[in-house]
C-alpha cells in the first residue's frame, strides 16, 4: 500500500488550483465537473493533489465545509489487490461511501472521524487524473522539485490514539513501529508511527496529552480529527525551500541558537551556511545519513493543515524525532502569537 493522492476540500478550487501553481510549482493536469462539484487536479513529481469546490449547496464538499475549515478530506492509497481489501473492510463493517460498478479499480470508504480513503487498485493506473477527467495542457514549470509524497499525519482527539491505531491496523493491514511521547515546557503530545508492510505508505497518528498542545488547537480549529500535514520528499532541500520562499511559501521560524548547537555536532559534509539560511532541521544519523527537514506556516486561514519537506540523504529513516523538540517549540512560538498559548 501507498499513499496515492490527497483530496483537499476548499471554497474555491479555481483559486486553490492558482495558489499550488504560483506558489508550489504544481501542475494542473486535468479537471472534473458535475452538477454539485468541481474538482481541479494537479501534479509535480510523483505528488497528486486533487482540490474540489462546491457548486450547489448540495455538494459533498459543502456538507463538509460546513463541518470543517478547509484541508484534506479524502487520504487516498494505492493497492496491489483492492478485492481482497474490500473483503477485509466489509468484515469491520466500515461505511463505502462511493462505489460505482462502472469503475472497479477504486472505492472510498469512511476513516477516521470525517477523514475518506479512495483505495485504488494500482494496475488500473486510476490514481491521477483518471479516464473521466478533462487533460489541461499546462506549461511544465522549472521550479521547486517535489518527487513524491514521504508521509502523511493524522491527528485525532486524546484518548482516541489507541482506537485509531487499531482501526488501521485491522481494516487497512498497517503496522505499528515508532512511538513517541512529546513534552516542551508547554505542552505535550503522543506519536504512533504506523507503516505498511507491502508498500511505503507511512502514517504516524498524533494525540494530545495536555490541554494546551498544538495538537489540541488543530482538533478545536478543525472541529475534530483530521490530517495535519504532508511530508513532500526532495533531494535537495535546500534548494527546494529557498525556491519555495522565492514563490511567497512561509515557513516556521527556527532560533539561532539551534544553529550554534548543530554547528557543534554537524559533519563537515553538511552545507551548514545554506541549511541555517533556509532554517533547516537536521538529524544526524549514522554512519553518514542525515534527515533534514522543515515545515510550512499554515496554508489556509486557520492554523490546521501545513506541509512539510523533507529530504532523506543516503536514504536516512525516522522522522526527525531528535528535532521534536525544535518543531513543537516554533509551532509553540506560533500559538503565542496566535493568543492561543500563554
Amino acid at each position: 500500500m501507498d499513499i496515492d493522492h490527497a483530496h483537499f476540500y476548499v471554497h474555491d478550487a479555481e483559486r486553490s488550483r492558482d495558489w499550488f501553481v504560483r506558489t508550489m510549482g504544481f501542475r494542473a493536469i486535468g479537471q472534473q465537473q458535475d452538477l454539485k462539484t468541481q474538482t481541479e487536479i494537479l501534479q509535480t513529481g510523483a505528488v497528486t493533489i486533487r482540490v474540489s469546490s462546491p457548486r450547489t449547496s448540495s455538494s459533498p464538499v459543502a456538507a463538509y465545509l460546513k463541518q470543517h475549515p478547509p484541508g484534506v478530506a479524502d487520504l487516498a492509497f494505492r493497492v496491489t489487490d483492492l478485492e481482497a481489501l474490500l473483503e477485509r473492510v466489509k468484515r469491520h463493517r466500515v461505511s463505502l461511501l462511493s462505489s460505482s460498478p462502472s469503475d472497479r479499480h477504486q472505492v472510498t470508504i469512511q476513516g477516521w472521524g470525517n477523514l475518506r480513503h479512495t483505495l485504488v487498485q494500482s494496475q488500473a493506473k486510476a490514481s491521477s487524473a483518471s479516464t473521466t477527467s478533462e487533460a489541461i495542457d499546462s506549461p511544465v514549470d522549472n521550479g521547486p522539485t517535489l518527487l513524491k509524497i514521504d508521509h502523511a499525519v493524522l491527528n485525532v482527539e486524546r484518548d482516541q490514539l489507541q482506537d485509531a491505531i487499531g482501526w488501521y491496523q485491522a481494516v487497512l493491514g498497517f503496522e505499528a513501529r515508532d512511538y513517541f511521547n512529546i513534552q516542551t515546557e508547554r505542552s505535550a503530545l503522543c506519536s504512533q508511527v504506523l507503516v505498511h508492510p507491502e508498500g511505503t505508505a507511512q502514517f504516524p497518528i498524533n494525540e494530545p496529552a495536555s490541554m494546551r498542545s498544538q495538537i489540541q488547537e488543530f482538533l478545536d480549529c478543525n472541529h475534530g480529527p483530521g490530517i495535519q500535514h504532508i511530508a513532500l520528499s526532495t533531494v535537495n532541500i535546500t534548494q527546494t525551500v529557498r525556491q519555495l520562499r522565492q514563490r511567497g511559501l512561509s515557513f516556521l521560524e527556527i532560533p539561532p541558537s539551534y544553529y550554534a548547537q548543530l554547528r557543534q555536532q554537524a559533519s563537515s559534509m553538511l552545507e551548514l551556511e545554506a541549511i541555517e539560511e533556509q532554517r533547516i532541521l537536521v538529524e544526524l544519523q549514522q554512519p553518514s545519513q542525515a534527515l533534514l527537514q522543515t515545515f510550512t506556516q499554515p496554508i489556509f486561514a486557520q492554523p490546521t493543515f501545513f506541509f512539510e519537506v523533507i529530504e532523506r540523504r543516503l536514504r536516512a529513516r525516522g522522522f526527525g524525532e531528535r528535532n521534536f523538540t525544535a518543531l513543537f517549540e516554533a509551532i509553540e512560538r506560533e500559538q503565542l502569537k496566535r493568543g492561543t498559548l500563554v
